[in-house]
Formats: C-alpha cells, sequence, structure tokens
C-alpha cells in the first residue's frame, strides 16, 4: 500500500548574521546552508497495517508525513502510495487519505458537527447510500451521538478529536496518517480513542501510519514501528524484536524495612560496577533499582539486596518500550539502520 524508497528531503537556510550590517549583507549576498531534513529514508507497509512512525521532536517525521500526503515534494527519491505518485495528482489522491493532525482541525469552527460532516460529503463526493452507511459506523465506534448537535467549538477536546477522526475517515480512505492523535487527553479517552482506531482497522483493513510521542499508543495499536532520528532511519522492524535486541535493561523494585539502610546501600561500589549500568530511584517509599543485565545478572542485583536488606515486598519487570526508546534516544544503545 505504500513504497518509500530513498526519500530525500533539503530545505535551503539562508544564515543571517545580527545587527543592521548583517540584514544587510544577507539581502545584498546571502549565505545560504543546506538543511537535511529527511535523509535516504525506505520503508514499506502492505495494507491493513498499523505501523508506528516515532523520533524525537526535529527528526524528521512530520516532513515525511506532509510527502506521503502530497503537501512537499521530496527532493529525491520516490513515495507511492496505492499505486499514486502523491504530490503528482493530488487532488484525485486526497480522496483515498484520511489526514488527523492532533493539534490542528479541520472541522468548521462555528458549524455544527452534523454539518460539517454533510459539508464534507459534498467536497468527496460521497452518495447519501454511503454517507448514511458510514455515519451510522463511525457513530458506533467513536460515539459521536452526544455531541453530533453541538457547533465545534463547544466540543471538549477529546469530543473534537473522535469528530476529526471521524471527518478523516468520512469517505472510507485506504490509508489514514494519525499525527497525534491523543496529545492533550486524559487517561479514558486515550484509551477510548485507541479501540476505535483498532476497530476501523479490523473491520475496514485501513493502513495507518500513526506519529506519536506516546508509545503507549504504539504498544497498543502497532506491531512494527519505523524509527528515524537526525533524518535517518534507525530502525525498521516488530517491536518484540526490538525488546528482544535491545531490551537489556531490567527494573527491580523493593520496599526495605529500614529505608536508611536502603540508601545507604551502593550496588556500584557493591558489585563493582561502571556508573551507567545502574540506576537508583528513591521516592521515600519504594527504592526502583534500573540495571543493565548484560553487564550485572538479575540473580546478582537480588542478592547483593537480600543480604543487605529487609523488605516487604519485591519485584523485577523487564523493560518496557518507553524504557528502551529513550535509552536509543540517549545514544545508550546502538542501532543497524
Amino acid at each position: 500500500m505504500i513504497y518509500v524508497e530513498n526519500l530525500k528531503k533539503e530545505f535551503k537556510k539562508t544564515i543571517k548574521e545580527p545587527g543592521l550590517k548583517g540584514s544587510f549583507k544577507s539581502f545584498i549576498k546571502p549565505k545560504n546552508e543546506i538543511i537535511k531534513a529527511v535523509d535516504d529514508i525506505s520503508f514499506h507497509v502492505p495494507r491493513g497495517e498499523v505501523l508506528g512512525f516515532i523520533g524525537p521532536n526535529g527528526a524528521g517525521k512530520s516532513t515525511v508525513i506532509k510527502m506521503l500526503t502530497g503537501i512537499l515534494t521530496p527532493t529525491s527519491g520516490r513515495c507511492e502510495i496505492n499505486g499514486q505518485i502523491p504530490y503528482k495528482n493530488r487532488k484525485n489522491y486526497v480522496k483515498e487519505i484520511g489526514v488527523v493532525f492532533g493539534q490542528r482541525t479541520q472541522l468548521w469552527w462555528d458549524l455544527a458537527l452534523r454539518e460539517t460532516y454533510t459539508v464534507l460529503k459534498e467536497i468527496y463526493e460521497v452518495d447519501d447510500a454511503d454517507f448514511k452507511k458510514r455515519m451510522a459506523f463511525l457513530n458506533e465506534v467513536l460515539e459521536l451521538d452526544d455531541f453530533i448537535t453541538s457547533p465545534v467549538r463547544t466540543l471538549s477536546l477529546g469530543q473534537r478529536m473522535r469528530a476529526d477522526i471521524a471527518a478523516s475517515l468520512l469517505h472510507s480512505p485506504k490509508v489514514l496518517f494519525l499525527d497525534e492523535p491523543t496529545i492533550g487527553l486524559d487517561v479514558v479517552v486515550k484509551d477510548n480513542i485507541r479501540k476505535a482506531i483498532k476497530a476501523i482497522n479490523d473491520t475496514e483493513k485501513t493502513t495507518v501510519i500513526l506519529t506519536t510521542h506516546d508509545l503507549q499508543d504504539v504498544e497498543n495499536l502497532c506491531n512494527r514501528i519505523v524509527m528515524i532520528d537526525k533524518g535517518k532511519k534507525v530502525f525498521d522492524g516488530e517491536i518484540s524484536n526490538l525488546k528482544e535486541k535491545f531490551g537489556s535493561s531490567r527494573e527491580m523494585q523493593y520496599v526495605p524495612l529500614d529505608m536508611n539502610a536502603a540508601q545507604k546501600l551502593d550496588y556500584r561500589a557493591e558489585l563493582g560496577l561502571p556508573e551507567s549500568a545502574v540506576e537508583v530511584v528513591n521516592d521515600g517509599y519504594s527504592v526502583k533499582v534500573r540495571f543493565n543485565s548484560n553487564l550485572v545478572p538479575v540473580e546478582k542485583i537480588l542478592n547483593c539486596t537480600l543480604s543487605k536488606l529487609h523488605v516487604k515486598d519485591i519485584n523485577v519487570s523487564d523493560a518496557d518500550i518507553e524504557e528502551i526508546i529513550k535509552s536509543i534516544y540517549r545514544s545508550e544503545v546502538k542501532l543497524d539502520a
């Protein structure tokens, strides 16, 4: 469904020196710098997959999405979605995609939501029978009935996000681009939106590209992620493979009987470990010990703890996806592109 090969996007940036002299100089003889926002990225997405597209701020995620939606033209490389090149025939292409930007709305502020959908029906040339059937499905999945007669300006953030997702799906797109769809939402609303996205994907096999900083979205919705940093792809694979390959981090949490004794326990000194191998967080009630199991086995950390302290409760857990990706962003682990 989505084919991206050696995609690049460069921007020209004018370097201005400070002051009036610098402004005059940059006007007469501007000094330019080429910024590589996206640098030789390739990935393929089959029909019906939900792909997590992640990276730190400034990594180039939005630039890639804008090229895939036809807003930007690539400097070089190729992107093709359902056999169409996005920037070449945008009018026909946009009928096959839906786009949701978490911080921007495509809804008319003063119109009632029902009227907004009627306008979109005409724009996308959806016939009456299909529109009625589509609205029934979207009402069921996204629970729009409670606020469908309300003006968009009166909707809460969670309601507006559900309304935006419905608007992007009104014309039954083959591909849905979701950019931060749960940003700023509370836990309950986030969970409802995730369930709705999953139901839409399961029912209609809509291909979804999900860009988010909320890694719970990724874990709940995606089997595969593409991670980019500084314009380059650094990982492309299943989340389970990422955990297997880079999930050497473990966390032990325990409640000591004597917190003063726990504060004095120095795992690095006791086990002869480098500073990066162990991190201890004490909240005054419990102690969390994060450690690299490649450098120190779980057994040694447990033995050291239990031989020095009396504890009420203790638990050891594997690293979650958030901790792994934080480590990758901090360059604590190295990835092969």
